[in-house]
């Protein structure tokens, strides 16, 4: 059995303000994307100034804090929110689903390729190859934060949580940042650099997280309040969605590029 680390949550502190390595592990994300997307515009010749990515990326940051809040409170939490809808304003209190932070990105990114006139595809697959950087970076906020542990487990890397009872549990949210985070984003730079189709990047990333996300899940402890549904998990049910919402939109990207032009 591995010892949990016990990391001080709090990274530092100037006076009254608390500063912590979740919010940190954030703002490495969106920076840290910024040069992974322009690394693959630029691979891709595609005419993106610093600035255009720059604004391109505040916009999809905004639509992940809001869309990832709204997801939390309309996927996981909802009576809870109606009876005290004040709460939902409370971010310092936690709860911020992937799947909710997903389409508010997606909806903040088409808001911002509307307003300049440009293609939707090209600047989406630039930032979402770099995404699973701020996945895994986001994990590792988790882990030091001790939350959203595992199952409990007899493996010999099981941990004990605190909060977690007694009982070792899988380091589930490491699973992810390796999977999420290091093998996706791999993946994506591969994949980036050798299919130039518009919009493959993109669903492959959305189609990717569902698969890897719906096979962590059976490691990772169900929320509480929702359990399980016929042995699946909330999360296992918003990925497998995902994972047929990417192989429909690649099929009809693949077979659309496929017709000749007349």
């Amino acid at each position: 059995m591995w010892t949990f680390p016990n990391i001080d949550p709090i990274a530092f502190q100037i006076g009254p303000l608390a500063v912590r390595w979740y919010g940190l592990m954030y703002i490495f994300g969106f920076v840290g994307g910024f040069f992974v997307a322009r690394w693959l515009a630029r691979k891709r010749n595609l005419s993106f100034s610093n600035e255009q990515l720059a604004e391109f990326i505040s916009y999809v940051a905004i639509g992940v804090v809001l869309g990832g809040r709204l997801g939390y409170v309309i996927f996981y939490n909802l009576p809870y929110y109606l009876a005290e809808p004040l709460r939902i304003f409370a971010f310092w209190e936690g709860g911020m689903s992937f799947h909710g932070g997903m389409l508010g990105a997606m909806l903040a990114g088409w808001l911002w390729v509307r307003n300049q006139r440009l293609p939707f595809y090209p600047a989406a697959d630039c930032i979402f190859a770099a995404a699973p950087l701020g996945l895994g970076l986001g994990r590792l906020g988790n882990f030091i934060n001790g939350e959203l542990y595992g199952r409990p487990t007899d493996a010999p890397w099981g941990m004990v949580f605190p909060g977690g009872g007694p009982l070792p549990r899988h380091p589930s949210q490491l699973y992810e940042a390796f999977l999420e985070g290091a093998v996706l984003l791999v993946f994506l730079a591969w994949l980036g650099t050798r299919v130039r189709l518009p919009g493959v990047v993109t669903w492959a990333f959305i189609g990717g997280y569902g698969v890897v996300r719906f096979a962590v899940e059976f490691f990772r402890e169900p929320d509480a309040h929702l359990g399980l549904a016929w042995g699946l998990s909330r999360g296992q049910y918003l990925s497998a969605a995902m994972i047929v919402a990417a192989a429909a939109f690649l099929w009809m990207l693949f077979r659309r590029s496929a017709k000749p032009a007349r």
